[in-house]
């Protein structure tokens, strides 16, 4: 069990709810919070938790922050350097990844380097560069312990696994979003407001958007991929509108594992805190007499095809991850500020991996690069 904890991003969703887990384990501090913009929310965890150093994403938010904190011992910080000073702090033995996007990977990479517990929220930093990241953990012995429930649940199937060469396949879940089964017509019209109405998980409005596209579960399949060291024909994705089997893993004798519990993202983080150890959790239990009926069907990936997409790009290797992935936090950005419809994320995403260079093994500051690249090839094409 760790004993202290930076957060980045600890004013999202996951941030937030690992501060509430945390509240409620008395032996186990914080040493660091990061946050983008929302200066009042973090006043109020520096003041509740106490951490040494608070990092903002820009001078101007951290300048804000320090006149609303200047009675307290909390050092404010801002930028880059701020999230890779807060992931190294040597009274940290664990680091949660709760930030969006490619900001998380720099961080991440620096607290493996110092042997930190990785609590990993942030699927782009596996996305972009897993096998960077999965060949760093192994060289300097850091636990990347996953805090997605589909990946958690995997990690707990796996617990009494010997070997990966006991493992058929992995089945990743996928409650399908808000328009299951609605037909191509219907979604070229969506709104922003449709597609935020996520129908079990609450969550921030990229994953939220990202849930709807499917583009998420392209995501989770990449991450899974470099997490367990499993080929792609190996990861699956099922349909399961109940979110209550949070993903399940066939092992070779026929025998199929699943980790089920209500759609509450406070039992994986709380899990990748205290692991190997389980404690009592604030999670509703799950009751299996009122739960209701279990449903599990085939993704469309005609209607929603950044799955296919997503699973293209991670046959292909090398940069093809990055620069959809890159797309596709620029697209989804755009959407989210009413400039493009539902389905040019899909458009837009599509001609960025089409068209940006391809390496096939890139190092670190080439995968910057394209992500760049991507990210610029959006928006030439936005109004195409």
């Amino acid at each position: 069990m760790v004993k202290c904890v930076s957060i980045l991003g600890s004013t999202g969703s996951i941030g937030r709810q690992s501060l509430d887990i945390i509240s409620r384990l008395p032996e186990v501090k914080v040493a660091a919070l990061t946050a983008g913009s929302d200066v009042e929310r973090m006043a109020r965890q520096c003041r509740k938790f106490a951490p040494k150093l608070a990092v903002m994403a820009t001078e101007e938010a951290a300048g804000r922050l320090a006149k609303e904190i200047a009675d307290l011992p909390v050092r404010v910080a801002f930028g880059d350097d701020g999230l890779i000073e807060a992931a190294t702090m040597e009274e940290a033995d664990c680091v949660i990844t709760a930030v969006v996007g490619m900001v998380g990977l720099k961080p991440t990479l620096a607290a493996i380097r110092q042997r930190k517990r990785i609590g990993l929220a942030n699927k782009e930093t596996l996305v972009c560069a897993g096998e960077l990241v999965m060949a760093e953990a192994r060289k300097y012995g850091a636990e990347i312990i996953p805090v997605d429930s589909e990946h958690s649940a995997i990690f707990q199937c796996l617990m009494g696994s010997r070997d990966r060469s006991e493992v058929k396949k992995i089945i990743l879940t996928c409650s399908g979003g808000p328009f299951f089964g609605r037909e191509k017509e219907f979604l070229k019209t969506v709104t922003k407001a449709d597609v935020l109405r996520h129908p079990t998980w609450k969550m921030g409005a990229k994953i939220t958007v990202d849930c709807a596209t499917l583009m998420n579960k392209g995501l989770e399949v990449i991450e899974a991929m470099r997490l367990y060291d499993l080929p792609l024909e190996q990861v699956d994705v099922v349909i399961h509108r109940q979110s209550i089997v949070h993903s399940l893993v066939e092992f070779v004798d026929g025998a199929v594992m699943a980790q089920l519990g209500s759609p509450d993202m406070r039992l994986p983080i709380q899990l990748a805190l205290t692991y190997p150890a389980r404690r009592v959790c604030p999670v509703e239990p799950l009751d299996l007499t009122t739960c209701g009926q279990l449903s599990f069907f085939k993704p469309d990936t005609d209607v929603f095809p950044c799955l296919d997409l997503a699973r293209e790009c991670a046959k292909a290797g090398g940069t093809a991850c990055p620069a959809m992935n890159g797309a596709n936090e620029e697209a989804v950005a755009k959407f989210l500020a009413d400039e493009i419809g539902f389905y040019d994320i899909y458009r837009l995403v599509r001609q960025a991996v089409d068209e940006v260079p391809f390496i096939q093994n890139p190092d670190l500051e080439q995968i910057l690069e394209i992500d760049r690249l991507a990210r610029e090839n959006v928006l030439r094409h936005m109004q195409g």
